[in-house]
């Protein structure tokens, strides 16, 4: 069975020190992954490695079946791989409009190229209006980016994320820094933009785990000492020994 994302045997020592110790993870199409651990567990370093940012010590990564562990992240990108990041990684100095058309570029066939106005590019001005709606941000068409709230920025990036298609989304801390407020409506965007699609995020909040995730993978000292439903996962004791603790109580009851 191919599954759509999936690691084998993965490893990634930096000098003698191992960070991620031999992680098995299969993902299938169409799930809503988070990848939860304490501080220092490997969740950045590992997505580093999926998304191309570092190569493994050891061990695969396919994509849809096909090794992409070597490549880099451009390549990945283009193969069906996005991935947002916790800093927001945004052009500022672009409207909100501009940012979309951007991402939806190269999906569309469109290369590096100064010989085209972009104004005259139908499908990409149309890709991006429709992402407009997506993030619904219709009303900041043509607001500089720089000038969005930290809410918005973050919602922009997801339409940038989500612009050229790709089948598997990566997303590092979505919510990071927000309200409670802005925390739960992002949660329904994200569901919303990723119908369809296959996504991992990495979050601290339980709250949004608990909300988001069809399964959860616990990452510990560089190993996923577990990988199944919220449920199970709140139920495990070798989890709340670990990592969770009362949080999990914290969750199932409604807290954060």
């Amino acid at each position: 069975m191919t599954h759509a994302l999936e690691l084998k045997a993965l490893r990634k020592n930096f000098g003698k020190t191992e960070i991620i110790r031999g992680v098995d993870l299969a993902v299938e199409a169409g799930d809503r992954i988070a990848i939860i651990g304490p501080n220092g567990a490997g969740k950045s370093t590992l997505f580093n490695l999926i998304s191309g940012r570092l190569a493994p010590t050891s061990g695969e990564v396919l994509l849809n079946g096909h090794r992409i562990d070597g490549k880099k992240p451009f390549e990945i990108n283009r193969l069906g791989l996005s991935r947002s990041f916790q800093i927001t990684n945004i052009f500022p100095k672009l409207s909100v409009f501009e940012n979309l058309r951007c991402g939806v570029l190269w999906s569309l066939g469109y290369r590096y190229t100064f010989l085209r106005f972009l104004s005259n590019l139908d499908d990409a001005n149309e890709r991006a209006e429709e992402l407009l709606r997506q993030v619904h941000l219709e009303k900041k068409r043509d607001v500089l980016a720089v000038n969005l709230t930290y809410a918005e920025q973050r919602a922009l990036e997801i339409g940038v994320t989500i612009a050229g298609g790709a089948g598997v989304i990566l997303l590092d801390e979505p919510t990071a820094g927000m309200s409670k407020t802005e925390t739960a409506h992002f949660i329904a965007l994200i569901k919303q933009v990723t119908v369809g699609k296959t996504l991992l995020t990495v979050e601290h909040d339980m709250g949004v785990v608990f909300g988001l995730a069809d399964k959860i993978a616990v990452v510990v000292y560089g190993e996923v000492i577990a990988f199944d439903t919220p449920a199970a996962v709140r139920a495990n004791p070798r989890v709340q020994e670990a990592y969770l603790g009362s949080t999990v109580a914290d969750a199932q009851s409604g807290g954060h």
